[in-house]
């Protein structure tokens, strides 16, 4: 090799060449390992964890439970609280406008509505309301018939009204669709409890409305309100049935059976509530 390049300047470079070393110049007493390593690496976490009440940058970990979230769910299935929140998921709108289909009975298409989100929300608010409605409502109204025969007659209160309206609604919106879920799983037709919940309790908010009419003392206007409204309601729960099993043999026997239940509920309520 030429020595006029010997003396040439290379800290400029910006990467290096190892030189090449001669057989003779290279040391055979030192391992070929310990050649190729060089400084032991020490991996730390930068910055350090230096306690829980230190600031920065902490070490991965699972993440603890702050006082803001939610306790794990050690409770699986119907005991567990946090598995019911999907089902009351409902905004304004939606409710006002699974209120309005209720209104209009022939439509059936409830459960193509309520396909994507059923809800519990409207069962329990509505019978809810029903319930306190009938019972203020039928005491305002054994009011206005015991001040039209006995003027002079005391008048009291009956709180079981209140024992009667929920026992009765809350009952009926239960156990009733439950009875249709049975059954219709029973005779190996497609049922769905949720939504079986869902279109009865929304079939109970046109008895809100009515039950002020049904304060005029006028026996035969009432009778005419009540099973005007129970014929929308039982409409509105036999024809959405009809839609949601079609393809079920015995739909006349489920149709008929739900529409009668519904009428009698709406009897009920003009005998017991409104005499």
């Amino acid at each position: 090799m030429d020595e006029s390049f010997a003396n040439l300047q290379t800290s400029h470079l910006l990467g290096s060449v190892p030189a090449v070393i001669g057989d003779d110049k290279r040391s055979t007493n030192v391992p070929i390992a310990s050649v190729n390593e060089g400084p032991s690496a020490n991996m730390q976490i930068f910055p350090p964890n230096l306690g829980n009440n230190s600031k920065g940058y902490q070490t991965l970990e699972s993440p603890t439970e702050g006082p803001d979230q939610q306790p794990s769910n050690n409770w699986k299935g119907f005991f567990n609280v946090y598995s019911y929140t999907q089902y009351f998921d409902v905004d304004t709108d939606v409710v006002l406008n699974r209120l309005m289909s209720s209104l209009y009975p022939t439509s059936g298409d409830f459960f193509n509505k309520i396909d994507a989100n059923p809800d519990l929300y409207g069962l329990v608010w509505i019978c809810t309301t029903l319930v306190f409605v009938l019972a203020s409502l039928g005491n305002c109204a054994t009011y206005l018939v015991k001040k039209r025969t006995q003027s002079d007659a005391p008048w009291i209160f009956d709180v079981n009204y209140m024992n009667l309206a929920a026992s009765v609604i809350y009952g009926y919106a239960i156990i009733v669709p439950l009875g249709f879920y049975f059954s219709l799983r029973y005779m190996g037709s497609k049922a769905d409890l949720l939504r079986f919940w869902c279109l009865w309790g929304y079939s109970l908010f046109i008895f809100i409305p009515i039950s002020l009419p049904l304060l005029i003392p006028v026996e035969f206007l009432r009778w005419v309100i009540i099973l005007l409204a129970g014929g929308a309601s039982s409409s509105f729960v036999a024809l959405n049935l009809q839609s949601y099993l079609e393809t079920n043999n015995d739909i006349t026997v489920v149709m008929c059976a739900a529409f009668g239940l519904q009428m009698v509920l709406s009897i009920f309520i003009k005998v017991w509530f409104f005499p």
